[in-house]
């Protein structure tokens, strides 16, 4: 069919972004409504084919596929339209929820409001760990490697990157013998316009971690190369780089507490958009840490910045290459391997999230991350668990369940 007209286009896109709350599983079912199924935009052969596309990138897919769907129908104008209205709305709501926190996070009713919060989170990373695991461990090899996953970061702190490295490597190994996929048309794309496409967007991610380098802006130059370091190993959607993030962000670099790094997952839950908005909030509030008010915006921005324009470069280079790329047997295989090593990454979140919640501290610098048995939280473990009911047990939305917990631990404190 002909391309929609701009209007219709952006208000079509408008409408996904302000809808995409619950984590990228339902915020593509949204998009496959609205782009396959009410507006006839894409054939469901092109949408399966690009979502299958951008779970090869680095980056949160949901995202990804926007900008794909949008550059497939308006070009590169429909492709920035798209992904900016995915973003947008929920990157103004965790500003104005970061600074508030930054505010009035201290006080004490809004420190217990957050400990409902904090167990909502345990059984929302659980929920995402159960769907995950249903889908990417097809066979033992594949349970195999999430195991070994799980103990190379839980139990020897291996890095998350070599981590992903290792499973893409064996994942393509055991893809050896597969057979290639139809072959695709010709591209219609010259190399030239690729190199060129990559080079641009290249230089726009890298111009403002330059000029924070240049003014000798040393916290945010190192804020900015942190988060595009990220930006470039976050296979697996944003629970799996978790980890990664809270170990450097907590534990090198001293940022925030562990605490403050489970608040910033509970808030990004609540807004529309990727879940990885939670680095704004954690720039944002690093910054706010180092310098008040106007550092946190600036870090808020550049963190934004240096998380979002990486997908745009992946998406508008990659894009003419879709059906070629999707033909090769061991890119699916790699595919495969990282989806299986980021489930024992996931069950390294849940384990850790969960000790956090449940005790009141923790020992990190022993081999295995050990509880303080005396600081057992009866309350923390009885807030988890009924967040399990709620969400696994009665089925309730995410939403809900971080309402409710958040009213219930507000309410507790109120009243003893």
């Amino acid at each position: 069919m002909d391309a929609p007209a701009y209007p219709e286009l952006f208000r079509s896109f408008a409408r996904i972004g302000l809808l995409s709350f619950g984590g990228p599983a339902a915020q593509i079912s949204v998009m496959h409504d609205e782009l396959v199924t009410r507006r006839g935009w894409l054939r469901e052969e092109q949408f399966l084919g690009a979502l299958s596309f951008c779970m090869l990138l680095p980056g949160p897919e949901a995202m990804q596929l926007a900008t794909y769907a949008g550059w497939r129908l308006r070009g590169v104008a429909g492709g920035l339209t798209a992904g900016l209205l995915f973003v947008l709305p929920g990157a103004a709501v965790i500003l104005a929820l970061g600074l508030g926190y930054a505010v009035w996070g201290g006080v004490p009713l809004v420190q217990a409001v957050f400990l409902g919060v904090k167990a909502a989170v345990v059984a929302i990373v659980v929920q995402a760990l159960m769907r995950l695991a249903r889908k990417a461990l097809a066979g033992p090899a594949h349970w195999v490697v999430a195991g070994l996953a799980f103990v190379a970061m839980f139990a020897l702190s291996v890095p998350f990157p070599a981590i992903i490295a290792a499973a893409a490597l064996w994942g393509a190994w055991h893809a050896r013998g597969a057979a290639a996929g139809p072959a695709p048309a010709a591209l219609a794309v010259r190399p030239v316009d690729t190199a060129r496409t990559a080079l641009t967007w290249a230089a726009l991610w890298a111009a403002p971690i330059l000029l924070a380098w240049a003014m000798g802006a040393t916290f945010l130059t190192d804020l900015a190369l942190f988060f595009s370091k990220l930006a470039v190993v976050t296979f697996g959607g944003a629970y799996a780089v978790l980890a990664y993030m809270t170990d450097t962000v907590v534990g090198v670099k001293g940022w925030l507490s562990t605490p403050q790094m489970i608040d910033a997952l509970g808030l990004a839950e609540t807004t529309p958009g990727p879940l990885i908005l939670v680095t704004q909030f954690v720039g944002l509030l690093a910054g706010y840490l180092q310098g008040g008010a106007g550092l946190a915006i600036v870090a808020a921005a550049l963190t934004l910045w240096v998380t979002f324009v990486p997908c745009f470069l992946w998406i508008f280079t990659g894009a003419p290459y879709v059906e070629h790329i999707l033909a090769k047997p061991r890119l699916k295989g790699a595919l495969a391997g990282i989806s299986a090593a980021v489930v024992g990454v996931i069950l390294n979140l849940s384990v850790w999230f969960a000790l956090h919640v449940v005790f009141g501290a923790v020992r990190e610098g022993t081999l295995l991350p050990l509880p303080v048995w005396s600081s057992f939280s009866w309350l923390g473990a009885g807030f988890t668990a009924l967040s399990m009911a709620l969400l696994l047990g009665a089925r309730l939305s995410m939403g809900r369940v971080l309402g409710l917990m958040a009213g219930l631990a507000g309410a507790w404190h109120l009243v003893m």
